[in-house]
C-alpha cells in the first residue's frame, strides 16, 4: 500500500497525469497520500492517528488489507491507476534517427573530409571539353563517408530547461585525447595540402608562361583551368589521406565490439564511454555485501552448552532438551517468509528468501539435520501468540507461544551483547538451566563475542523464558518486563563468506595500480575482518579504517561545511569507511575526485545497490550498479551493470577498458605510418613530377585498408591478462607513446626508401616504361602500378607490426586469436589482386607479372625484418622523439568555459579557436555523449553541485536547505548485514538533531529536508510537488 501511494507520487506526479480533486470513492486523496510521506517518524505516525485512527483505518479508507495487499482485480487495478497514477518509471524518449545522424557528422575528421566533398562535388559542376578525370578523382573524394557513431538514446527536450543548474562535464579520457590529436593532424594536413597546390599551381604557370614562355592563349583557357581542378583534387587527395577520418570510426568498433564482449564477463554497458574510462581507473568504491561477499550469512562459529565450537558440532554432541529450545526457538522466531529453498539448477547452493541473518539461523538448523518446517507445520503462523517485530530501538526480536497447558514460552534473539544483559540463566553443559552471573557473561564477551567479532563474524544470542501456567498473564504490551530474566539457549557467529575470487582479483587490481577501498554500513570491525580477508587490508601497513561519525568529525570544519583539504589529508590512506551512509559515499568519491593531492586526477569506479547510491554512483568516472541487488534507480544512475554482483567483474571491466586504450594506440600507430607515407608520396610526387603516383581511386582503397578494415582488424583484438600488469595511464598520458613514434617513424622511413627508389628508378631495375610525365589521360601503366602494389603490401605487412605498442618482438603472439584479423589481412591481400589484375583504368592499375608480384611481396614481408630492427633500438637513445596525443590539463581550461554550458568542454574548439582555422569556426560540440539519468534529472540530483561552485569546499549537504540528524553510537545487530540493502526502509524514530555531524548508520540514517531558505534555482520546490516528495521520501 505505502509502496503503491509512495511510487505514486514520485513517478506519475511527474507527468500531472493525475488530478488531486480525483479520488474516486477511496476516502484518501492523492494530495493527502502526498503529505503523509513528507513526515518521517513519530510525526507520521502521529499524523496516521490524528486523520485515520491507526494503520488499519487508512488501509480501509484505501479498500486494500495491511496482510493481504491489493486484491489483484483488474477492474479495481484500473480504477487505482486513474486515481492514483501508474507504479513505473516514464520512458526515456529516445534520440531520433536525424539526431543521431546530425551529432555523428558534428566529428572534426568528418568536418573536414564534408567540406572537402562539398567542394570537390561544386568542381564537378564545371566539365572543360574532354576533361573527366577531374570529375573521376572528385567523384573519388566525395565517396568518402564513416558509419554513423550513434550512443545510447537520452532525453533531450529538457537540455535548455538545465542548462542553467548542471555543471560542465568535461569528455571522457580517451576522447579528449582522440579529439586533440585528430584537430592537430588536421592542422597539419591542411597545410600540407595548400602547399601541395601552390607548389603545383606556381610550377605549372612558372614552366608554362616564363621558361616556354607561352602566351595565355583565350582558347587554352579551358586547358589551364583543367590542370588547375587537377591541382586542386591533388591537394584534396593529400588533405583526405593525411586526416584520420577513421579515428571515429576504430574507436566506435572498439568500444561497441568490447561493450558485446564484456556482455559475457558480466558487465552490461550502458554508457559506451565508460568502457574506456574503466581502463583508466586509479580507485574502486566497492561495497561489501554481495560484492566482496557472497551475500548468504552463514553459522560458522557456535557457544553451545557452555562450550565454544570453532565448527558447526555434529547433532550428537548437543543434548537434546537443548535441541528442542534451539530448533523450536529458530523456527518461530524469525520471519515465516524467510525460508531455504531448493537450489534451482542441480549443484548449485540453496536459495535463500527473505532475511539473510534468519536465512543463516534456518540453515544452522538444517546443519543439525532437523527441518524447521516440520515446526513451522506443527506452529503455523496464526497461531503465534505474540510477536515482537525486530527494530533498531531494542535489538532484538522476541516471539511468545501459548501452550496447552495455559502457560507461556518467549523466544528471542538479538545482538548478543544486548540480549546477553536480560539472561539470568543460561544452558550447561547437560541442557539444564543453571545460574548466570554478571562475571559470566563479561567472561563470556571476553572468551567467546570478542574473539568471534574479531574475525569479522556477527554474534546472536538465542534465548527463551517460559511463563508458568499458575501465574496472572502478563501485560504483554510491556516489552521491557515481558523480554527480560531470560535462559540463555546458545550465543552463534555468522559470517557472509566472502566471495572464493575476489582476494585474487583485488591483487590484481593493486599489481595494476588500482586502489580498492570499501564502503559499507555494517561495524568496522566486521569491516576490518573481511578486508584483511580480502586483501584490502594486509598485516602491517599503515592505512585507515574509519566509521562514518568519524570520517565526518575529521572532514569537517568548526561550521559543519566539508573542506578538501581535510579529505586530502584522508582519502589517501583510507581503505575501509564503515558504518557509512549514501551521503558518506558521495562526500568520499566526490572528495576523491576533486583532490589534487596527485599529479594526476584520480578516475574513481563506485559500486552501488540503493537508491540513495544514485548520487555517488552519478558523480563517479564509472558507476556499477548490482543486477541483482540493485534497484531501479541505482540501474539508472549507473554506467556499466554488473549481472552478477561480483566484484571479479569490475577487474573484467578494467581489462576491457585498458584493452580498448592499447586497441586505439594500435590502429594509430598504423594509420599515422601509412598517413606520413602517403602524404609525402602524394606530395613529393606531385611536386617533382606533376602528378600524384597514388592516383585518387588507389587513395580511397588504401583509406578503406587502414580506416574501415585496419580499425576493424586491429579494434577486435581480445584482452589479455597482461593489461593487468602495468600502472593505469592516467589522464595525462599521451596515446601516441615515444616507443609507438619510434615504431612510426621508422616504418615511415623504410617505406618511404622503398616507394622513392620505385617512383624514380623502378622503371629501371624491372625494365619497363617509366610512368613519370605521362600525359594527361595517359593509360596506366605497369611502372606506378608496382609502385601502387608494393605500397599496398607495405601496409599489409605493417599491420602485424602494429599489433605490438609496448616493443614487443614477437609480433605474431595470440594471432590466431583473433579471427577478424587474420580474415581482414586474407581478405584485403585477395581483394587487392583483383584490383591489380582486373582493376584496369578505374584503378589504373595495369596487371603485373607473377616475377612483379614477388618483388612487391618480398618489400613488403621486409617490413616485419625492418620491425625487429627497430625493436632493437632503445627509446631512451632517441632523445628527439616526441610523444603526442596528451590529454587537456585542468589549468589550460579558462575558468569561464567551465561554467558557461552545461554540455562537455570541448578540447577541439578550444584548439580551432587558437589556429583560427576558418574552416571549423562555430564548432560547438564533437561526440556528444552525456550521462543523465532521466528519472531523477528534474529533481533529485539537481541540488548536489551548483556549477557556479568549483572551489575545493563540497557544496552537498552545506545549503541551507539541508540538515543532518545523527543517531546514537550503532552495535552490531541481526540485520546489519542488509544494511547496504535496507537503507531506505529502515529509519530510527527519534533520532537527536545535531547540525554538524552526519549519519552514520546506514540503516537508521535519513537526511531530513527542513524548511529554510530556498535558492530561487531549479532545486527549489514547493510542498506537494512531485519534486518535494522525492526529495523527502530519500
Amino acid at each position: 500500500m505505502g509502496d503503491m501511494a509512495n511510487n505514486s507520487i514520485a513517478y506519475s506526479g511527474v507527468k500531472n497525469a493525475v488530478k488531486e480533486t480525483n479520488h474516486g470513492d477511496f476516502g484518501v486523496t492523492l494530495a493527502e497520500l502526498r503529505s503523509l510521506m513528507e513526515l518521517r517518524a513519530a510525526d507520521a505516525l502521529h499524523k496516521i492517528q490524528e486523520c485515520y485512527g491507526d494503520v488499519h483505518g487508512i488501509c480501509a479508507k484505501l479498500k486494500t488489507s495491511p496482510n493481504e495487499g491489493l486484491s489483484g482485480n483488474p477492474a479495481d487495478i484500473e480504477r487505482r491507476e486513474a486515481v492514483f497514477g501508474k507504479n513505473f518509471i516514464p520512458p526515456k524518449k529516445p534520440k531520433t534517427f536525424l539526431q543521431l545522424v546530425w551529432e555523428a557528422l558534428q566529428d572534426v575528421t568528418l568536418i573536414i573530409l564534408e567540406i572537402a566533398a562539398v567542394v570537390s562535388l561544386g568542381l564537378s559542376f564545371y566539365q572543360p571539353p574532354g576533361g573527366n578525370e577531374s570529375s573521376k578523382a572528385q567523384d573519388g573524394a566525395a565517396m568518402e563517408m564513416q558509419p554513423l557513431k550513434s550512443e545510447d538514446g537520452g532525453d533531450g527536450d529538457e537540455k535548455d530547461k538545465k542548462r542553467s543548474n548542471l555543471p560542465k562535464k568535461e569528455k571522457s579520457v580517451l576522447q579528449g585525447k582522440l579529439t586533440k590529436l585528430a584537430v592537430q593532424i588536421g592542422k597539419a594536413g591542411l597545410l600540407m595540402s595548400a602547399i601541395t597546390v601552390i607548389i603545383l599551381v606556381l610550377y605549372f604557370v612558372i614552366d608554362t608562361f616564363w621558361v616556354q614562355k607561352r602566351p595565355w592563349l583565350a582558347e587554352c583557357t579551358p586547358i589551364y583551368i583543367q590542370y588547375f581542378v587537377k591541382f586542386f583534387i591533388i591537394g584534396v587527395t593529400v588533405l583526405v589521406v593525411a586526416v584520420p577520418e577513421g579515428l571515429p570510426l576504430a574507436v566506435t568498433i572498439s568500444l561497441a565490439y568490447s561493450v558485446k564482449k564484456m556482455m559475457r564477463d558480466n558487465n552490461l554497458v550502458r554508457h559506451l564511454d565508460a568502457c574506456e574510462t574503466m581502463g583508466n581507473a586509479t580507485a574502486i568504491c566497492s561495497d561489501k555485501t554481495g560484492t566482496l561477499t557472497m551475500n548468504r550469512m552463514t553459522v560458522v562459529q557456535a557457544y553451545i552448552n557452555e562450550k565454544h565450537y570453532k565448527k558447526i558440532p555434529e547433532p550428537e554432541a548437543i543434548p537434546e532438551k537443548t535441541m528442542a529450545y534451539l530448533v523450536t526457538g529458530i523456527s518461530v522466531n524469525c520471519a515465516y517468509t524467510s525460508k531455504i529453498l531448493p537450489p534451482e539448477k542441480e549443484g548449485g547452493l540453496p536459495r535463500h528468501v527473505g532475511n539473510k541473518t534468519e536465512c543463516a539461523l534456518l540453515g544452522l538448523l538444517l546443519d543439525l539435520k532437523r527441518d524447521y518446517q516440520d515446526v513451522r507445520n506443527e506452529i503455523p503462523e496464526e497461531d503465534l501468540y505474540k510477536v515482537y517485530t525486530f527494530n533498531s530501538v531494542r535489538k532484538s526480536m522476541s516471539t511468545v507461544l501459548k501452550n496447552s497447558d495455559g502457560s507461556f514460552r518467549i523466544f528471542s534473539k538479538g545482538a548478543s551483547e544486548i540480549v546477553l544483559k536480560k539472561c539470568f540463566k543460561i544452558l550447561s553443559a547437560n541442557g539444564e538451566p543453571k545460574v548466570f552471573r554478571p562475571r559470566d557473561r563479561d567472561d563470556i564477551v571476553k572468551t567467546v563475542i570478542e574473539p568471534m567479532a574479531s574475525e569479522g563474524l556477527r554474534t546472536i544470542c538465542l534465548a527463551f523464558r517460559d511463563f508458568p501456567a499458575g501465574e496472572p498473564e502478563p501485560e504483554w504490551d510491556n516489552e521491557n518486563d515481558i523480554v527480560t530474566g531470560l535462559t540463555c539457549i546458545a550465543v552463534v557467529g555468522i559470517e557472509d563468506p566472502v566471495r572464493p575470487e575476489v582476494p585474487d582479483a583485488i591483487k590484481k587490481c593493486q599489481r595494476a595500480g588500482i586502489t580498492v577501498r570499501m564502503v559499507t554500513g555494517d561495524n568496522i570491525n566486521t569491516a576490518r575482518a573481511i578486508a584483511l580477508k580480502c586483501g584490502i587490508l594486509n598485516p602491517g601497513e599503515d592505512f585507515l579504517c574509519l566509521e562514518g561519525k568519524d570520517f565526518n568529525r575529521r572532514i569537517r570544519n568548526e561550521k559543519g561545511e566539508i573542506e578538501q583539504e581535510r579529505i586530502d589529508k584522508i582519502w589517501p590512506k583510507l581503505r575501509v569507511l564503515a558504518r557509512s551512509s549514501p551521503t558518506d559515499k558521495h562526500t568520499l568519491v566526490k572528495g576523491i575526485i576533486d583532490s589534487t593531492v596527485f599529479e594526476q586526477r584520480q578516475v574513481v569506479a563506485v559500486t552501488g545497490d540503493g537508491t540513495n547510491d544514485g548520487p555517488a554512483l552519478k558523480k563517479a568516472d564509472v558507476g556499477f550498479a548490482m543486477g541483482i541487488a540493485g534497484t531501479d534507480v541505482a540501474k539508472e544512475a549507473s554506467d556499466i551493470i554488473l549481472t552478477d554482483d561480483n566484484f571479479t567483474s569490475i577487474v573484467k571491466a578494467v581489462m576491457w577498458g585498458r584493452n580498448v586504450y592499447d586497441s586505439i594506440s594500435k590502429f594509430l600507430q598504423f594509420q599515422l605510418t601509412v598517413n606520413v607515407v602517403a602524404v609525402i608520396v602524394a606530395f613529393t610526387g606531385a611536386c617533382i613530377t606533376q602528378d600524384s603516383p597514388l592516383k585518387a581511386v588507389q587513395m580511397l582503397w588504401v583509406n578503406l585498408i587502414m580506416d574501415t578494415l585496419a580499425s576493424l582488424a586491429l579494434a577486435t583484438e581480445p584482452p589479455t591478462e597482461s593489461l593487468l600488469l602495468r600502472k593505469p595511464y592516467g589522464r595525462n598520458k599521451p596515446l601516441i607513446s615515444r616507443t609507438m613514434m619510434k615504431n612510426i617513424l621508422g616504418h615511415a622511413f623504410y617505406q618511404l626508401v622503398v616507394v622513392f627508389t620505385l617512383l624514380f628508378a623502378g622503371e629501371k631495375i624491372f625494365d619497363i616504361d617509366s610512368g613519370r610525365n605521362a600525359p594527361l589521360h595517359a593509360p596506366p601503366s605497369e611502372h606506378y602500378t608496382i609502385v601502387f602494389n608494393t605500397f599496398v603490401m607495405m601496409q599489409l605487412f605493417n599491420e602485424i607490426n602494429a599489433r605490438k605498442i609496448h616493443g614487443e618482438r614477437n609480433v605474431f603472439e595470440g594471432i590466431f586469436n583473433n579471427a577478424i584479423f587474420c580474415s581482414i589481412v586474407l581478405g584485403t591481400f585477395i581483394v587487392q589482386i583483383i584490383i591489380v589484375q582486373f582493376g584496369g583504368k578505374p584503378f589504373s592499375c595495369s596487371e603485373l607479372s607473377v616475377e612483379q608480384w614477388l618483388w612487391s611481396i618480398f618489400l613488403g614481408m621486409g617490413t616485419l625484418l625492418w620491425g625487429q630492427l627497430i625493436s632493437t633500438i632503445p627509446t631512451s637513445r632517441l632523445k628527439f622523439l616526441k610523444e603526442a596525443g596528451h590529454g587537456t590539463q585542468k589549468e589550460e581550461i579558462p575558468e569561464e568555459e567551465l561554467a558557461e554550458d552545461v554540455e562537455e568542454i570541448d578540447h577541439a574548439e578550444r584548439e580551432l579557436r587558437r589556429g583560427q582555422i576558418l574552416w571549423f569556426r562555430g564548432l560547438n560540440r564533437i561526440q556528444t555523449q552525456i550521462r543523465v539519468v532521466n528519472a531523477f534529472r528534474s529533481s533529485l540530483y539537481e541540488g548536489l553541485e551548483k556549477p557556479e561552485t568549483r572551489s575545493s569546499i563540497h557544496n552537498f549537504m552545506t545549503h541551507p536547505e539541508f540538515r543532518i540528524e545523527d543517531s546514537e553510537p550503532h552495535i552490531p545487530l541481526i540485520d546489519d548485514t542488509d544494511a547496504e540493502d535496507d537503507a531506505p526502509t529502515k529509519r530510527n524514530p527519534t533520532p537527536p538533531p545535531s547540525p554538524n555531524r552526519n549519519n552514520n548508520n546506514a540503516a537508521d540514517g535519513a537526511i531530513h529536508l527542513t524548511a529554510g531558505r530556498r535558492n530561487k534555482s531549479a532545486t527549489s520546490s514547493s510542498p506537494g510537488s512531485p519534486l518535494h516528495s522525492l526529495e523527502t521520501s530519500l
